[in-house]
């Protein structure tokens, strides 16, 4: 009885304008890993989730950016993924500048834009 009392709880406050859920429409980034390279650059693989309705509507891209809002890494989604959800994608040999400890992943729809459910991970030492 208290498990469903909770999740009532939950899914109300997470469907109030404002609560924490991104819209239905709108690209999550759900997990993203990073791993340091040997040449100082870094790869990021991003869990995406989108209900991507085909051609005319889905999850585009996702981009890398510092805490100051600077784009430095940017993975452009070729196709819709209708029927893999959430899917994974990954970027390579991107270049973080120094002094930068952790950056936020972002993902793009090509109807609604960014979406508001983003990512922010350390990084780990580099090489």
């Amino acid at each position: 009885m208290r498990s469903y009392i909770v999740l009532a709880a939950v899914f109300a406050f997470t469907a109030m304008p404002g609560g924490m859920a991104a819209k239905a429409d709108e690209p999550s980034v759900l997990d993203v890993s990073v791993v340091a390279n040997a040449d100082g650059t870094y790869g990021f693989s991003a869990t995406v989730a989108h209900r991507d309705e085909g051609w005319k509507h889905y999850a585009n891209k996702w981009d890398i950016v510092t805490p100051d809002n600077k784009v430095i890494g940017e993975r452009l989604l070729f196709h819709p993924h209708v029927d893999e959800q959430p899917f994974v994608r990954s970027l390579g040999r991107v270049a973080v500048p120094i002094g930068v400890t952790e950056v936020t992943v972002r993902a793009y729809c090509n109807i609604t834009g960014a979406g508001s459910r983003t990512f922010t991970v350390k990084l780990p030492p580099r090489k």
